[in-house]
Parts: structure tokens; C-alpha cells; sequence
């Protein structure tokens, strides 16, 4: 998907209704915990972004959360469609404002991305997210969700497989270990087996080598650096920022490099992941930088650890990373690793 056609404006707020206060607010080192997941919890199903354009990804979205072993509740617009949203925003936002009021609900799953979760910033209701921390799990678009929410409460949510994505073993074990086991979880690409004398699918590159420890801050490229000078972004300073994106031309990912240099936000992180740049060749015409000369051009001279390849973004298997989790990355081996527990109760 070309997300440069689907960036949404912010909406006018709007005062949506509060529901009761659910349960103690669990911190720890400033970070905001949601509980961990226990087969047959309840979990809920939103539509924050576009809409499904089948009702099949519906049902796969379900039929994969009920195989996890939970009891699934849907938001009541999570079939909608306005134009190429999944229902209006005031419909959207009440259901994700609904659902974290709802003390049956214990994890929040968007069912797709795709464009339309910026237009929601101003009318969700932080406070109420603040008093009933809940997983929140989704990707793409959904990281306007993560930034305004790290921003505005603090709490630990996570960049990862959509309900109606694949789950896939190695999308399931991250799930498993993460939520249901709550591991300290060791993020390292997966080894591929195949018949090349040297491997070549899911490598690393280191960018600078060293380590580094801060939280983790970031998402998809263009919907994070769409919100450059808004209120929703949280503070970059000795973060741990990683990024992926999809289906853009190495001109524009230049662009959104130069967006987050101009606007200060490199200059203050402590670390730099990338994950996948999944169909960013460059157009026809007289030539492009390659990704490789963006990162140098911007991401050496902060002199800070740094590395590409993560299994992070539009890919069939990728990390579920807590943002707001702390971590210590290791740039020459190209893992990172949690330093803290991101659930309650872990």
C-alpha cells in the first residue's frame, strides 16, 4: 500500500462520554504496565485505520484470536466503512475509547492498518487509557496509536502483528512468549536454512557497532514523521529509535530522514534500528541514493550504535517490540534485548 495517499489530518476534538476506572495504574521507572494475557481472556477486536475491503479478513481476525485461546469481543463499528475508513472517526475512536473502558476486555487488537489513526489523536480519551492499561497491538498506521499514547499516558503498548495478518509459528511464539509467558525477550533474527553457501535471507548490517540502552520509541516511517510538530510524538531523548516502512522510494525516505534531523529528533536518540524497506526501489529516472547512502548521510554522524534488518515491519514474520520497553541493543551482533518487564505482574 502507498501510504503517501492515505496520511489523515487531525480531527477536531471532540468530548467523548467516561466510563468507570478499571483496576490500579501499574509503573515502573516511569513507564505505564499493562496486565499480562491469560488464555480465555477477553480481547478485543478494533478497525482504527481502513477499513477491510473482505469480510473474510474479519473472520481470519477472529478465528486467529479465538485460536490463541481467547474469547473476542468487537468493537461495534469494526465492520464499518466511511469512505476508505473503517467507520467515522468519532466511530473509531469511541470504540478503542470503549474498549479501554471495558473491564471484560484485556488486550486491544487492531484488525488491520492502513491509513486514518492520525485523525483519532484528538479524540481519544487518554485519561481513561491512563486508569485501565491494556495491551494494544498493531502496526503500519497503527503507530500514531503508539506514539500519542507513549506521549500522553506512558503506557507500554506494542508494535506487532494485526489481527487479520499472518500468525504464523513464528508470529504465535512471539505472541506466546511475550504476553502469555512474559519473558525478558531476546530479539534476534531468525537463522535461515537454505542451500546458498553463505546465508543470505533475514541478515543484519551493522550501520555503527557498540551497544546501547533506552526505550524503545518508533514505528512506521511516514505515519511517525507525519506527526512532526503535533503534540503526539513523545520525547526522543536517549531513546532507542527503530523504524520500517513500505512501498516508498528512497527519495521520500530521504525526505522523512531530513524531517526527523530538521526537527531534532536524531541528535537526541542514543541508539537506531531498522527493520525492513519492504518495495522501496527507487522509480525510473536519473538515479536515486540507496538506502545505504541515506543512512549514512544521516544516521553515521550521530556516532551512536546502529544497525538495519531487524525483522520489524511489512513482513510475514516480524518481532512484536514494546514501545516504551527498555532495551539494550547490540549493534554489531544486530539483536536487542529487554532490560525490564513491559507487563504488570511479569
Amino acid at each position: 500500500m502507498d501510504r503517501r495517499r492515505f496520511i489523515g489530518g487531525a480531527a477536531v476534538a471532540a468530548a467523548l462520554p467516561l466510563i468507570g476506572m478499571q483496576g490500579a495504574i501499574a509503573a515502573t521507572h516511569g513507564q505505564l504496565l499493562a496486565a499480562g494475557l491469560n488464555k480465555g481472556d477477553t480481547v478485543g477486536l478494533v478497525s482504527p485505520s481502513s477499513a477491510s475491503s473482505e469480510r473474510l479478513s474479519l473472520q481470519l481476525a477472529r478465528e486467529a484470536m479465538e485460536a490463541l485461546g481467547f474469547v473476542v469481543k468487537t468493537g461495534a463499528h469494526y465492520d464499518a466503512r466511511h469512505g476508505h475508513l473503517a467507520g467515522t472517526d468519532a466511530e473509531r475512536a469511541g470504540d478503542l475509547n470503549a474498549m479501554f473502558g471495558d473491564k471484560q476486555v484485556k488486550a486491544i487488537i487492531c484488525v488491520r492498518g492502513g491509513s486514518g489513526a492520525a485523525r483519532l489523536l484528538p479524540l481519544l480519551d487518554y485519561d481513561r487509557i491512563r486508569a485501565n492499561p491494556k495491551v494494544l497491538l498493531g502496526y503500519s498506521d497503527i503507530t500514531a496509536l503508539h506514539c500519542a499514547i507513549q506521549a500522553k499516558t506512558g503506557l507500554v503498548t506494542f508494535h506487532g502483528q494485526i489481527g487479520a495478518g499472518s500468525w504464523n509459528r513464528f508470529n504465535v511464539d512471539q505472541f506466546d512468549q511475550l504476553f502469555f509467558k512474559r519473558e525478558l525477550m531476546q530479539y534476534q533474527n531468525r537463522s535461515e536454512s537454505d542451500d546458498e553457501l553463505v546465508p543470505r535471507d533475514n541478515r543484519t548490517l551493522t550501520i555503527r557497532g557498540g551497544r546501547a540502552q533506552g526505550e524503545l520509541i518508533g514505528g512506521n516511517l511516514t505515519v511517525l514523521t507525519a506527526l512532526a510538530g503535533s503534540p503526539y510524538l513523545p520525547d526522543f531523548s536517549g531513546k532507542i529509535l527503530f523504524l520500517e516502512d513500505v512501498a516508498e522510494a528512497p527519495y521520500r525516505i530521504d525526505r522523512m530522514f531530513s524531517t526527523l534531523k530538521l526537527m531534532g529528533a536524531l541528535d537526541k536518540i542514543a541508539g537506531f534500528i531498522f527493520g525492513e524497506c519492504t518495495d522501496c526501489s527507487p522509480g525510473d529516472g536519473y538515479g536515486s541514493l540507496t538506502l545505504d547512502q541515506i543512512f549514512d548521510d544521516y544516521i553515521l554522524p550521530l556516532k551512536i550504535p546502529a544497525y538495519r534488518g531487524a525483522m520489524i515491519g511489512h513482513i510475514k514474520e516480524q518481532f512484536i517490540v514494546p514501545v516504551g520497553g527498555k532495551v539494550e541493543m547490540d549493534a554489531d551482533a544486530g539483536t536487542f534485548r529487554l532490560l525490564q518487564p513491559v507487563l504488570s505482574g511479569a
